[in-house]
């Protein structure tokens, strides 16, 4: 009986340069080729102009939902039966949970009033070095959730002397912590576009 496997040095190309993704030889099932493909609205490199943050203060929408619900609860449990079988202390203790969850979101749902330009610029002061690349992460802060923007940013220098991090506050805009240094990193076996 003969082997139905093809011979190995044929058919393995080590190369990927060589492979056309859209090249299915002869399979007649791949007549018009599908190439799978990002909607625009979520192809970054073609995206041109600025890019809004989402405001934190959408946690206050489920906040909302969870106090009706929890305040229903309470209304129920309030107005029915001691005996009754489908209203119990479940529904009391529900409704106590929703509306301390509720609270604690309202209370969570801090505006975002510092945009990343701004804290990219607060924190360009707070390092004392002129900044060439920055980027920034938004975090939230503490128990009751304050966002704060995580900026890294690195010195105008080609490579960058210095670096830094900055924690800019995204509701009042005060710098939270800083810290900056030289840059201990390496770059030595990069030319001066910083690529390989």
């Amino acid at each position: 009986m003969s082997d139905p496997r093809p011979d190995a040095a044929d058919e393995i190309d080590d190369d990927p340069a060589d492979v056309d993704p859209t090249d299915h030889g002869d399979d007649p099932d791949h007549g018009d080729d599908y190439v799978d493909e990002l909607p625009e609205d979520l192809n970054v490199s073609e995206f041109v102009g600025p890019y809004t943050f989402p405001n934190n203060n959408r946690r206050r929408i489920p906040a909302a939902i969870y106090l009706v619900i929890g305040v229903a609860c309470l209304v129920v449990f309030a107005l029915s039966d001691t005996d009754s079988a489908l209203v119990n202390a479940g529904t009391l203790w529900a409704g106590v949970g929703l509306v301390l969850l509720g609270a604690y979101g309202m209370v969570a749902g801090w505006t975002l009033t510092v945009e990343e330009s701004e804290a990219l610029a607060a924190a360009a002061r707070a390092v004392g070095f002129p900044v060439g690349h920055a980027s920034a992460q938004m975090a939230w802060k503490g128990w009751l959730s304050r966002p704060t923007w995580r900026i890294l940013c690195y010195s105008a220098e080609d490579p960058p002397t210095r670096r830094g991090i900055v924690l800019v506050d995204g509701v009042s805009g005060e710098v939270v912590e800083f810290f900056a240094e030289d840059n201990p990193e390496d770059w030595s076996d990069l030319d001066g576009s910083l690529t390989a």
